[in-house]
């Protein structure tokens, strides 16, 4: 008989309404056979107990189902970041001032040379935010010049829609006055000021953008990002940006990462819509993501597609509507023509295949809405669970048309911590950001959601956007919104079976009850017994991925 194990725990939350906490959870070929009490669970036949978790508490595997594998390669370059930061080694110190930035790159640049790399190689660092050195000019070119005059500098934004680079990289890539592309920043003679808005002007300082994309692909990258999603308790990671249709050939070295039995986590890949090498259409496209799901393990998955409008809130490129931004210079990017947006989705709707579409301004909110109308007007399916990432923005009357249109929403909750003060004081005003990352209105209407940390925007972490979402606390301390709260429960709902509803995947992941995946989180204690503001601080054992355990290599 195939070998069965059971997991005793001091307290399992099941998320399975019929019983929501259980004190054994039974495991045979990787899936749950039993939950209940340790009796019930006896009585499934032969068995091995293993009581490594009896002082523990196992909820079902955390899903973060807004992320990018971008967070394991950020895990490998240097960091410059305003937020102390959890890395794989410990803890990154912030940077809090312009001298801070300019002596960590000096030192950078020095370490490279004695590591012998040529004065052409760029140094690239990583999690930069303008938006925290209020009493700073914008950090320009002529500032990491302070740095070095010879090597090329790139200073990746934590947005990822932007970056800030030296005069050295300007003149690598020939980036000047005449450069057409939208998105490079200008003085006031026009010339290039160092700061690229978004990808069009970003990928023009291609040696930066090779390093970063080659640390996306490098298998320690992979392998980081696995180790991190352990460390945080995150057994499902949905990558947002995978690139499987613009680069096929990238599948099958995923494939070869991630299949391993030792890899701590499962990965679903939500390509960026693309059309692939030889193909001349959108329906060309969406055949290529059926194509693409013929080769799904249980440990890597195609989920959909990803759509992008917009740019970010924070970096003023964010597409927004009357009465605009509250200070600052509205740089909002279409990253989508809006009037291509339904002709673009529609073959993959028609076809089945889940789309999840950024959207941060409150303009993009309603185009997406109108589009999904359209689709499903045109070709009724009424389980699409067509998803609005970000959601940041999205007003009472919006959230009552997506639950009318059966439009799920994944709530960036975590810029109420990051950005929280920002919003209020400096992007889009008190009023606005009282209603930012609105759980409760998306509850209260009757939305699916689940909320996310788009790591490496922000970093890999449940536990951190639950906190947020039930105490809306900032760094100053103030409460922003606080009829927008949720309890714990919603909260751990959310991450849970409420982000496996959004990928189609509940009946698989989500809860814990019979036959579905032996993938839990492990934690310290009970984030729907501890005091709400001490959630984000639950220590975490670690994960079980198909009833194998993964520990934490960080706590």
């Amino acid at each position: 008989m195939t070998e069965t194990t059971i997991f005793p725990a001091r307290r399992i939350v099941t998320m399975d309404p019929s019983q929501p906490v259980v004190e054994a959870v039974a495991v045979r070929e990787g899936r749950i056979l039993a939950a209940g009490s340790l009796d019930e669970c006896k009585s499934w036949g032969p068995h091995e107990i293993d009581d490594q978790f009896r002082d523990h508490v196992l909820t079902p595997g955390m899903i973060e189902a807004h992320a990018h594998s971008l967070e394991g390669a950020f895990a490998l370059l240097p960091y410059v970041g305003w937020f102390d930061r959890h890395r794989l080694d410990g803890i990154a110190e912030g940077i809090r001032t312009y001298d801070a930035l300019i002596d960590r790159l000096s030192r950078l640049d020095r370490e490279m040379r004695d590591a012998g790399a040529g004065s052409l190689d760029p140094l690239v660092v990583a999690g930069f935010d303008p938006i925290y050195f209020r009493s700073e000019d914008r950090l320009t070119a002529d500032h990491l010049d302070r740095a070095s005059t010879e090597r090329p500098i790139f200073v990746f934004h934590a947005s990822a829609h932007l970056a800030t680079v030296n005069t050295a990289m300007l003149r690598a890539h020939d980036i000047t006055r005449d450069s057409t592309t939208v998105g490079v920043a200008r003085d006031q003679h026009g010339e290039p000021n160092g700061e690229l808005q978004e990808v069009p002007a970003m990928v023009l300082a291609s040696s930066a953008m090779h390093r970063i994309l080659r640390a996306m692909n490098d298998p320690a990258s992979i392998d980081a990002l696995g180790q991190i999603c352990a460390n945080q308790g995150v057994t499902l990671l949905t990558d947002l940006a995978s690139a499987g249709l613009q680069r096929p050939e990238s599948e099958e070295f995923w494939h070869s990462v991630v299949d391993r039995d030792d890899y701590p986590a499962r990965i679903l890949q939500r390509h960026v819509a693309a059309i692939p090498p030889g193909a001349t259409g959108w329906a060309e496209a969406a055949d290529a993501v059926l194509d693409l799901r013929r080769t799904d393990t249980a440990k890597l998955r195609t989920a959909g597609i990803k759509v992008i409008l917009d740019g970010s809130i924070q970096g003023f490129t964010a597409k927004m509507d009357w009465p605009g931004y509250y200070t600052g210079t509205d740089h909002g990017v279409w990253m989508t023509a809006p009037e291509q947006l339904v002709e673009m989705c529609r073959p993959f709707h028609e076809r089945g295949i889940n789309i999840h579409t950024h959207c941060n301004g409150t303009l993009t909110i309603d185009l997406w809405i109108d589009a999904v109308e359209q689709l499903v007007l045109e070709h009724p399916w009424l389980d699409h669970r067509h998803t609005t990432q970000h959601c940041q923005l999205t007003s009472p009357a919006q959230y009552r048309r997506m639950a009318k249109l059966g439009i799920c929403a994944n709530i960036f909750t975590n810029h109420i911590w990051y950005w929280g003060d920002e919003h209020h004081d400096f992007t889009v005003g008190p009023e606005r950001a009282r209603r930012m990352e609105a759980c409760r209105t998306a509850e209260r209407t009757g939305v699916s959601f689940s909320i996310h940390s788009d790591a490496s925007v922000t970093p890999l972490g449940q536990l951190h956007t639950m906190w947020c979402a039930v105490n809306r606390v900032t760094p100053s301390g103030r409460v922003l919104g606080p009829d927008e709260r949720i309890s714990a429960q919603s909260a751990l709902h959310s991450v849970t079976i409420g982000g496996a509803y959004q990928l189609h995947l509940d009946a698989e992941f989500g809860s814990i009850e019979c036959g579905k995946a032996a993938d839990f989180t492990v934690l310290e204690d009970d984030p729907l017994e501890v005091d709400p503001l001490a959630i984000k601080d639950i220590g975490v054992w670690g994960t079980v991925i198909a009833g194998r355990p993964f520990a934490a290599t960080v706590r």
